[in-house]
């Protein structure tokens, strides 16, 4: 079965991967109202092209699917994206919640759930990613794993600080966008002691320093002279 859209493009898109209609339509109905753009794919092997082509927000992943299991979907998927995804099983034993996570899920929700928590889960997600998703795209080489507060370089994690992380997931979100040395003591307020907007230099060099060692290449953090700081992709 297509992937079907269920309401506007304009809104963030959610794939619902379920091979059980009922479910499927309830899920989308619910969605649809809440705002969201959800679409429904009942295979697995047709999940991971639609996710391919489409790039959604959301991956609603069932984990007992026809074609290629919800497990297989994830390794699938990534391979190639950073979509966050949240497993919906039935299979509740801690091993099967566990590997979900390890092979790249964002969060799981056990069946028998309302359709208010998957929603409240998917609001969730996105708040955490929020920006992020655009930098990511898989032409950039960059991954931002936001469970394991990692940031990865063609599949190798960077050695970054928490401080560092959230500077370059910050810098990645919107790329040649100027950030002031105060925006970004205010963005990362929870992790800094220091009270001069001066000590984001020494982070900045420290994070330029790492992805120099990583051959980032023509990726580059530039300063904007009496302003801060931007992310640079190649042109």
């Amino acid at each position: 079965m297509s992937a079907v859209l269920a309401t506007g493009a304009e809104s963030a898109q959610v794939l619902i991967v379920e091979d059980d209609a009922k479910i499927a339509d309830m899920l989308a109905n619910y969605l649809q109202m809440q705002g969201f753009a959800p679409f429904i794919c009942t295979d697995g092997l047709e999940a991971v092209s639609w996710v391919r082509t489409h790039a959604p927000a959301v991956l609603l992943l069932d984990l007992m699917l026809p074609g290629l299991d919800g497990l297989g979907v994830c390794r699938a998927v990534r391979a190639f994206s950073a979509v966050p995804i949240i497993m919906v099983t039935a299979r509740v034993d801690e091993i099967d919640r566990l590997l979900g996570l390890d092979i790249g899920a964002d969060d799981y929700i056990c069946k028998p759930f309302s359709p208010r928590e998957v929603v409240a889960r998917i609001k969730s997600l996105l708040r955490r990613t929020h920006g992020v998703l655009a930098a990511h795209n898989p032409g950039l080489g960059f991954d931002v794993r936001e469970m394991a507060q990692q940031i990865e370089w063609c599949g190798q994690a960077l050695p970054l600080t928490p401080i560092e992380f959230r500077l370059l997931r910050l810098f990645l979100s919107r790329p040649g966008q100027v950030y002031a040395r105060a925006h970004l003591l205010d963005c990362l307020h929870e992790d800094f002691r220091e009270t001069s907007d001066r000590a984001i230099d020494s982070h900045i060099k420290n994070l330029r320093r790492k992805l120099e060692q990583a051959g980032t290449g023509k990726h580059t953090i530039t300063s904007v002279y009496g302003v801060g700081y931007r992310y640079e992709k190649p042109g």
